[in-house]
């Protein structure tokens, strides 16, 4: 490439980085713009004067005002209220509110019942960049509920970091499989569904190959799937399961988890991580197999259908003790 072609790409990078700074920068504004009516709102409720009626007015006074406006009407105007008080004196979500789109802070005050869900889903939203149908999808499949059961559950101290890269179960509804499908199938599923997956796993994770071989012995040796985790900073073995986990399962990634440590890991890498995706798993048969292994591995399952979120937060509650509520202003109000 010669001169004037890398300077094509230094323009067009100069050009993307305009473009997505103003975008945040109009965000900002709406957000902050929809955060000082909600604050007024907020503040005239309190006076006796204030109703329904105020309301309606409003909002047909904004019309008047600014004819064509979207987003402004009855329903719109309440969940700038709700928007304001729901976050209003929160040192931790203030930062994070003008880095999330109007949209996804929508989904997040409609579909959260406890200040710890929404907040979760806020960072997680801004770290992953989800747009609105991603964030719809992890909240739906009640991604909250399965991190924090995670999280409650024994994580190995081998793969903890800053935040547990690995969920107790996945969910990988996307699959169009037949009723006895096999564990090729299983694999064949994922691979064309990549992208979906890595949404499922989290996007640090990075897909590098299928069947990936190890050579001990003269022999060839096969890992289902071969991931690349930017944040540990290391290879990650999947291998796949159609049925029940078994004992066996944690020698077999043992001896992969050797190979790929002594043929692939580079020098500035950490040792790899195992993870055994199986579609339905003994909490107490893991512990017992799992007990005497130096290997840094999970054990996950896997379901291919949304889960009911209702018995996730149950479990959870049951778990952690978190209150959960559901009084949200925005519905007694529409």
């Amino acid at each position: 490439m010669n001169e004037i072609d890398k300077s094509f790409d230094q323009i067009v990078e100069i050009i993307e980085n305009a473009r997505n700074n103003a975008y945040r920068k109009v965000n900002e504004e709406l957000i902050l713009m929809y955060q000082g009516i909600g604050r007024l709102l907020s503040e005239r409720s309190k006076m006796a004067s204030y109703g329904d009626g105020y309301i309606d007015s409003l909002a047909s006074y904004i019309r008047d005002k600014f004819p064509g406006i979207k987003g402004f009407n009855r329903r719109g105007l309440y969940r700038m209220k709700q928007f304001f008080e729901l976050y209003n004196g929160n040192e931790k979500v203030s930062p994070l509110v003008t880095q999330l789109s109007w949209t996804n802070h929508l989904l997040i005050m409609s579909g959260c019942k406890s200040d710890e869900e929404r907040e979760f889903y806020m960072c997680l939203a801004i770290r992953e960049r989800y747009s609105k149908r991603e964030l719809e999808r992890q909240m739906d499949s009640g991604y909250y509920e399965r991190y924090m059961l995670s999280e409650e559950r024994a994580v190995p101290e081998k793969i903890k970091s800053g935040s547990n890269p690995f969920l107790d179960a996945y969910v990988i509804e996307f699959l169009d499989l037949p009723l006895n499908y096999t564990e090729k199938q299983l694999k064949k599923g994922l691979i064309e569904g990549m992208k979906k997956f890595i949404l499922e796993m989290g996007k640090d994770f990075t897909y590098v190959d299928e069947e990936y071989t190890i050579i001990v012995g003269g022999e060839d040796y096969h890992v289902d799937l071969l991931f690349y985790h930017r944040t540990l900073r290391c290879l990650v073995a999947l291998e796949l399961k159609t049925g029940k986990f078994k004992p066996e399962y944690i020698s077999k990634m043992d001896f992969y988890l050797e190979g790929l440590d002594r043929q692939a890991k580079k020098p500035n890498e950490n040792p790899s991580v195992g993870l055994i995706l199986c579609s339905s798993k003994s909490d107490e048969v893991v512990e017992y197999a799992m007990s005497r292994t130096m290997s840094p591995m999970m054990v996950s399952q896997y379901q291919l259908k949304l889960p009911d979120k209702e018995v996730l937060r149950k479990k959870l509650q049951e778990l952690a003790n978190i209150p959960m509520t559901d009084d949200r202003e925005i519905d007694k109000n529409e």
